[in-house]
């Protein structure tokens, strides 16, 4: 899936410090959420990862090791609504990442799946959110980022329960930015395009059958065919943009979805 432009490691780039702070990163075993920790924990906030993965929490934790933060694992699947919201007790940063995908018809899609999709991606960051704004609105500060998607946006054939499910994210968010704003507490959608993670390599199979074509025709002419920058985003670029929403600078930044998409939804 490599592509010629796929750029090298970022360095990070936002002077962000998030010393006495506590982050509460969703999905953290891998991709974007393990990007996410990482950065913040570079940072020097103490961060709560989140996954139910088990080994992928451990091996993420060997890395956060020596960083100005703490990368603290917490195995938790968040089909446990009542966990989950106990869990976000005391977070100043809450990052919700986790999802999950499957590609099918709607006349062929399982409605059990569709209901995890909705429970994981939607109802599980409801109660995320709910759990973490006493301590949020106590103390006059923090910062909620939801992985969103270009699917949040724009719809796509075949993935109902994700595009039902990001659509809901982006109105849950809209909702807490705007109660969130009397309180010092902010919002926002990062919206990212395809992004080089296990999820999208995992959808490439699906792709294929649900369009009939090889599995080598999908990046091309499925995943990257609306996009003018022909290349898939990495998951450092996300974690990037998350830190920059949590930074002083983008305090008057809420309510709003920003688009890491390779210019995918300016069509």
């Amino acid at each position: 899936m490599t592509t010629p432009t796929t750029p090298g490691p970022l360095p990070p780039s936002i002077e962000l410090d998030l010393g006495g702070h506590t982050a509460l990163v969703t999905g953290a075993a891998g991709g974007i959420g393990r990007a996410c920790v990482l950065r913040l924990a570079a940072a020097g906030a103490k961060v709560r990862a989140v996954d139910r993965d088990a080994e992928g929490l451990d091996a993420l934790a060997g890395q956060g090791a020596g960083l100005a933060g703490s990368v603290e694992p917490l195995v938790l699947d968040l089909t446990d609504l009542e966990a989950a919201e106990q869990a976000a007790t005391g977070t100043d940063v809450l990052v919700n990442n986790a999802g999950l995908q499957l590609v099918r018809p709607i006349e062929q899609f399982p409605p059990e799946v569709f209901h995890t999709v909705l429970t994981v991606m939607l109802e599980a960051p409801f109660r995320l959110i709910r759990g973490s704004l006493p301590h949020m609105y106590g103390q006059g500060w923090g910062r909620i980022v939801n992985i969103s998607s270009v699917h949040g946006l724009r719809a796509s054939a075949y993935k109902s329960a994700y595009v039902a499910a990001k659509h809901g994210l982006e109105g849950l968010s809209k909702t807490a930015a705007l109660e969130g704003a009397p309180h010092g507490v902010t919002s926002n959608c990062v919206s990212p395009g395809y992004v080089r993670t296990p999820l999208v390599e995992r959808q490439i199979a699906d792709q294929a059958a649900a369009h009939g074509i090889p599995e080598e025709r999908v990046l091309t002419e499925v995943l990257l065919k609306d996009s003018a920058l022909k290349r898939l985003v990495e998951p450092d670029e996300v974690a990037e943009a998350v830190a920059y929403l949590c930074a002083p600078q983008a305090s008057f930044i809420t309510g709003t979805s920003l688009a890491l998409d390779g210019g995918w939804t300016a069509h």
